[in-house]
């Protein structure tokens, strides 16, 4: 049941994908369009849901995997999902005056410390240059403008 339920849930997500591309407004002169890669997501996500529907009807069922290295007599650990959802939640209501270079840089500091990670200066250095690399990617390479809060200028 639980494979079909997954199915049903591809399909409804393909299938919104593919309806919201139809509002997508397109641009005079474009023969594109911003249109095409979320009509080609929402058919294969559609696609791929049918095709579990069928797999699963054919009685293909995942096995259990034997070699787990979890030992589910350990309780959660809540207090390093507790600083995670901390870390995300700074990013989520910094990112707009801070910009995405240093916020990003903070999410990835904050997340590897949250999960153990007791090397500051090297977690500083790659969050640094990933966000910033990201920042200049989508910037300049895709054309999305992330905000560059403190750094307007510097970027």
């Amino acid at each position: 049941m639980a494979q079909l339920g997954l199915a049903a849930l591809l399909v409804v997500v393909g299938a919104y994908t593919f309806y919201d591309a139809t509002t997508l407004r397109i641009g005079f002169g474009d023969p594109v369009g911003p249109r095409v890669f979320p009509y080609v997501i929402g058919a294969v996500t559609v696609a791929l849901g049918l095709l579990l529907v069928l797999a699963t009807l054919r009685g293909s069922v995942p096995e259990a995997e034997g070699g787990e290295d979890v030992d589910l007599r350990q309780p959660a650990d809540w207090v390093t999902v507790a600083k995670l959802v901390g870390v995300l939640l700074f990013t989520v209501l910094t990112i707009s005056f801070v910009g995405w270079a240093l916020s990003g840089a903070i999410l990835f500091v904050g997340s590897a410390w949250a999960l153990g990670s007791r090397t500051l200066v090297r977690d500083v250095i790659v969050g640094l240059v990933l966000s910033v690399a990201s920042w200049y990617f989508f910037h300049e390479g895709l054309g999305v403008i992330l905000p560059a809060g403190i750094l307007d200028g510097v970027l």
